[in-house]
């Protein structure tokens, strides 16, 4: 009866076409700010698009939508730290893969924002487990070890999609990679100082020096401004514990904003990452070694670290655990912070490293993360647990705005579902 009133009424204001000017979802388990404890019989008051407040027994506004969660859990929308949502749907076919670069120009000025399609099935799955950000990195470029620029995204329905361009920088380094840099990840360190010192010269107007000494064009140069003036981080996918040094050295040498992501065997250096105040986006999974680059990898990786106090976020990056992290970006995200649980991470950790977590790392967390005052409604009323893949969504809001949690798979599922074997017309022509 509780899930049904709530579809019910999730319904009607899908039904409306338009975001509810008012809303007040009470008698919540309301998880306003992860980490903390929860409000219980909370209020949570929402006004064009935005938290207005949450309290226990906060009375709603006259003419406000009135939900009731009867007394489900209510968290901030989920974020995926670390994806490719927008800019990858089939990996088999490159008509459908936007998220690298083979040739060309472009190297860490490469930008997926330009390509991100909001009309892309896996958002609307990622969408229907509970996400409402996401993070798109892309892959690869023709600049290697730089693979370009990420985006931000909100998984609202319409076409706009991006919450905020050029949100990191990112590069990759490792074995798997080393070839499309000389063959080695010490050719692979050496080419990203350079390009560092290039472009800095670059700024600094010493352009057209040396012309054959370059290895940046103009466009790379420019692109690396604001990761050396700390406006943009520098996202580097490394997984081996050396490689982690080398990031760490980078970063004080710099003076840049570094986050590392993938991070198997970041537990062996977490003190030096957590003096750093370096952030790890890892994957939960990592346990048997995918590459060699990740003999080290162990499922307590989370615990670890945020022990220490290391800032950490989820995204599936190990092998084959990363094609899970598009195409199920928002229950393997889930599932994963649940086996973080099961191995020694703190549920509030866990809650924290799908929500403030990644909005502290990246930058978001002035408008998204937490149900606080003035931040962006995004937030979920749960049946069961959020980080158990046994529980999932009843309803969804992304600034406000209930969202349909429709999927191709689920009206395939009810297409073809038993009880229409005897229909009189073809699956194909029934609605």
């Amino acid at each position: 009866m509780r899930r049904a009133a709530i579809l019910v009424l999730a319904a009607t204001l899908l039904a409306t076409g338009a975001r509810a000017q008012s809303l007040a979802i009470v008698h919540a388990k309301a998880y306003a700010t992860p980490g903390a404890p929860p409000v219980e019989d909370a209020t949570i008051l929402v006004r064009d698009g935005r938290i207005q407040a949450v309290g226990a027994g906060l009375a709603p506004p006259a003419g406000a939508q009135v939900v009731d969660a009867h007394g489900a859990v209510v968290t901030p929308g989920l974020m995926n730290a670390a994806t490719q949502l927008g800019v990858l749907e089939v990996a088999s076919t490159d008509d459908a893969v936007d998220q690298a670069v083979k040739s060309g120009p472009l190297g860490a000025a490469f930008d997926v924002e330009y390509a991100l399609n909001a009309n892309s099935g896996l958002i609307a799955v990622a969408r229907a487990d509970g996400l409402t950000r996401a993070i798109s990195l892309p892959t690869g470029s023709a600049g290697a070890p730089f693979a370009g620029q990420g985006a931000a995204l909100r998984l609202s329905e319409g076409g706009d999609i991006l919450d905020r361009p050029r949100i990191a920088m990112a590069a990759v380094v490792g074995g798997m990679t080393s070839g499309q840099a000389g063959g080695s990840r010490a050719a692979q360190w050496r080419i990203l100082r350079n390009a560092l010192d290039e472009a800095r010269a670059y700024g600094a107007g010493r352009r057209g020096l040396a012309p054959r000494d370059q290895l940046l064009n103009h466009l790379d140069a420019e692109a690396l401004a604001p990761v050396l003036d700390g406006r943009m981080p520098l996202a580097i996918t490394a997984q081996r514990e050396s490689d982690i040094r080398q990031a760490i050295a980078l970063a004080a040498d710099y003076r840049l904003k570094v986050v590392i992501v993938g991070g198997a065997e970041a537990w062996r250096v977490a003190g030096l990452l957590a003096q750093a105040r370096i952030p790890v986006v890892l994957d939960p999974f990592a346990d048997l070694p995918y590459t060699l680059d990740q003999i080290g990898a162990r499922l307590d990786n989370a615990a670890i670290l945020d022990k220490a106090g290391v800032t950490i976020a989820f995204a599936l990056t190990d092998g084959l655990s990363s094609v899970y992290n598009n195409y199920l970006a928002g229950e393997a995200l889930r599932e994963g912070a649940g086996l973080a649980v099961a191995n020694g991470l703190g549920w509030d950790a866990a809650l924290k490293a799908v929500t403030t977590g990644p909005a502290r790392i990246w930058g978001l967390a002035d408008h998204y993360g937490t149900l606080a005052a003035g931040q962006d409604a995004d937030l979920v009323i749960w049946h069961g647990d959020p980080l158990d893949v046994s529980g999932w969504p009843d309803a969804v809001f992304v600034r406000g705005e209930a969202v349909s949690l429709r999927t191709r798979q689920s009206e395939l599922r009810d297409r073809y579902a038993p009880g229409h074997a005897g229909d009189a017309w073809p699956s194909d022509y029934r609605r």
